[in-house]
């Protein structure tokens, strides 16, 4: 079993926290209720739902089922839609739970469409949820991320601060494209709102899903203290569900660190409460796992055996997750036992399978949905932002009128008007052609024409941009032996140093932040150079720095050291602001370009692994070009002297290994230096 996602009841009318069901339920006083026929319906109804949801849902998830249906059958008997809704959400999770994917998404958007009819965001984000834990089930990443933010943007819009749920998935699927940082953060946000909502069953569910990323990340030890912590909860609750998960999880770990007995252990108990449950998602990754251990021990035939039938009980359920875990545990035991011929055509099955769940254009949607959504939220705040600002404006521009009206008046006020005209006409044409160069020193050309047609600029999506990242080492220490005048002269000398370079390079200044100094080439118009351009101008402000560092050393003065890191990937680019426009771009890969710089060594271009396969390309297909070209033009000198334009430039990459960064693990680093 892998992590735990939520599944979230769309009944808001219980006031009790969640923690506190399993252990305060008394089913048999809640059956009196029901069987009442003096109670008011919504009463009785209310008293159904909570037998089905806290007294079997997650202990016999088929008895919820026929529990729910008398539910639905009384409110449809009285046209509460509401509860029919309520129902049918209960229903689709007795199926999730026990892998009938089909028949589960079947009754939630039954449930979406009765929610959403009543007009309930609350109740429409929560069925939103679980359809999310569909798609995800079914390999479909994008979508179910999608689902996701979708559901988390209800609950807001509805009020709902119980968002711990939202968040958890959210992070599980950053888990799943291994950027972990932003997988501990979700995690542990949504941590903080379970708690706060006195949710101690969601918050046990979600740290053991924090123990997975701790494991994702080779932290083994913090794996087990989350598990164990997560386990701790899940028993006190008596969540049956919650400690099978954990145990297998626990049992992973043990695993990792070749414990096998206590692993063996582990994974059996698990196995043996998930059929208890009739978890058939868990049956399949419970098996699938003790086969896993199996072939790390190199007892192929056992790691066979147990996979094989994971994997025939995985086809059934139709989760492609579980199918590509099984195959690829299968291709290997053949593989490592000599039976090439098998191990060949699991082979085959796990590049299929893992090219549906993790390709690049899956990546590149999860990316784009990610950023969207952080672009959307912090634009709609600039905009309320102003928009309040401007409701004031206007009220005093209103008043200054009634006030300044009642002295107007006569023939004297009509000539000065005129004068002022015919005055400020001229000055009128300077201050436009001034406007438009400070307009152009703020956006780029492209943006800036786009926001003077249009009155405003679309937020971008492009694929490929090198970001850069410079800061100073010892700034502080620095900025205690000048006095702040001679601080912000060196710094502006420095950056404006910079600038001349981006401007050389073809690259886009973002911004500075403090002594850090940010930009980026192949935006706002792409461009197959951007990662050569942006090391190119690397180099040159590391040179710069150093001769800076040379002369201050030599007069006995305070000197820069410098920092510089560079990556490649996706990014959103858009102007923040209405009145105060500032070109901005976001996404992970400004995260990660981050970690570049403050993973490297003073006076040292530190580049990424995608930065490094780029500019490794370009310079094999640029030195061909090149060498093409001087063969066929012998007795021109030109061609082989311009290296930079016919042929990419030379670079001497020394490879770190995987060095760790913060909240990214351990990622694969290269120093770049020119050749020669």
């Amino acid at each position: 079993m892998g992590p735990i996602r939520s599944l979230i009841t769309s009944v808001v009318v219980i006031t009790a926290p969640m923690s506190t069901w399993a252990q305060s339920v008394n089913v048999d006083s809640l059956w009196s209720v029901w069987r009442d026929p003096e109670k008011p319906d919504t009463v009785r109804l209310k008293a159904i739902q909570r037998i089905a949801w806290e007294g079997h849902l997650f202990t016999h998830p088929d008895s919820a089922y026929h529990i729910a249906q008398l539910e639905y059958d009384f409110a449809a008997e009285r046209g509460l839609a509401r509860y029919m809704a309520e129902a049918l959400n209960v229903q689709a999770v007795s199926h999730h739970i026990r892998g009938d994917l089909d028949r589960a998404l079947d009754g939630y958007l039954r449930s979406q469409a009765l929610f959403e009819g009543l007009g309930s965001l609350i109740r429409t984000s929560a069925v939103l949820n679980n359809i999310g834990n569909i798609h995800y089930d079914r390999g479909d990443l994008p979508r179910a991320l999608d689902t996701y933010l979708k559901s988390l943007d209800l609950a807001i819009k509805g009020g709902d601060t119980n968002i711990g749920s939202n968040l958890q998935n959210i992070a599980l699927i950053h888990l799943d494209m291994k950027e972990y940082g932003k997988a501990l953060e979700y995690c542990n946000e949504s941590i903080r709102v379970h708690r706060a909502h006195g949710d101690e069953s969601g918050a046990g569910d979600v740290i053991g899903n924090r123990g997975l990323i701790h494991r994702a990340m080779g932290e083994p030890e913090r794996a087990i203290a989350d598990l164990e912590e997560g386990r701790a909860i899940a028993e006190r609750l008596g969540n049956r569900s919650g400690v099978a998960g954990a145990l297998n999880n626990l049992a992973l770990v043990y695993g990792d660190m070749r414990r096998w007995e206590e692993a063996l252990a582990y994974f059996q108990a698990s196995l043996a409460l998930k059929k208890a449950l009739d978890d058939r998602q868990g049956i399949v990754s419970s098996t699938g796992s003790i086969g896993g251990m199996y072939l790390k021990q190199g007892a192929y035939r056992k790691a066979i055996q147990w996979c094989q039938e994971a994997l025939r009980m995985a086809e059934a359920n139709g989760v492609l997750e579980h199918e590509l875990a099984c195959n690829e545990c299968l291709y290997d035991a053949h593989r490592s036992a000599g039976e090439f011929a098998q191990a060949l055509r699991y082979s085959e099955q796990t590049k299929a399978l893992r090219d549906s769940l993790f390709n690049a254009e899956n990546t590149r949607k999860i990316t784009q949905l990610e950023m969207q959504y952080a672009f959307d939220k912090k634009e709609a705040a600039t905009q309320a932002e102003q928009e309040k600002k401007d409701a004031i404006a206007a009220e005093e521009l209103r008043r200054q009128k009634v006030v300044r009206n009642g002295f107007m008046g006569g023939f004297v006020l009509v000539a000065l008007f005129a004068g002022v005209f015919f005055t400020q006409r001229n000055r009128i044409g300077k201050e436009k052609a001034r406007s438009e160069e400070l307009l152009l020193n703020i956006l780029p050309e492209e943006v800036a024409e786009e926001l003077k047609e249009k009155g405003e600029a679309d937020a971008k999506l492009i694929d490929q941009v090198t970001v850069l990242f410079t800061d100073f080492k010892g700034f502080t220490a620095m900025s205690e032996q000048l006095s702040p005048k001679a601080l912000v002269k060196d710094l502006h000398e420095c950056f404006s140093a910079f600038d001349r370079i981006c401007e050389e390079h073809g690259l886009e200044k973002i911004k500075t932040i403090g002594d850090a100094y940010m930009a980026a080439g192949g935006l706002p118009t792409p461009n197959t150079t951007h990662a050569t351009d942006v090391i190119m101008a690397a180099l040159a402000m590391r040179d710069f720095i150093a001769a800076g560092k040379e002369e201050k050393m030599a007069a006995g003065l305070p000197y820069f050291e410098i920092r510089i890191g560079v990556h490649t990937g996706p990014v959103v680019a858009g102007i923040v602001g209405v009145k105060k426009f500032q070109y901005d771009i976001w996404g992970d890969t400004v995260n990660t370009a981050a970690r570049m710089e403050s993973s490297g060594e003073v006076g040292r271009v530190n580049i990424s692994e995608a930065t490094y396969r780029m500019v490794a390309e370009l310079s094999v297909v640029g030195a061909s070009v090149a060498q093409v070209g001087a063969q066929g033009s012998r007795d021109s000198s030109t061609n082989s002297q311009r290296p930079t334009t016919q042929g990419a430039p030379r670079f001497t990459f020394t490879p770190r290994g995987k060095v760790q960064a913060k909240g990214k693990g351990q990622l694969e680093m290269y120093f770049v230096s020119r050749t020669g």
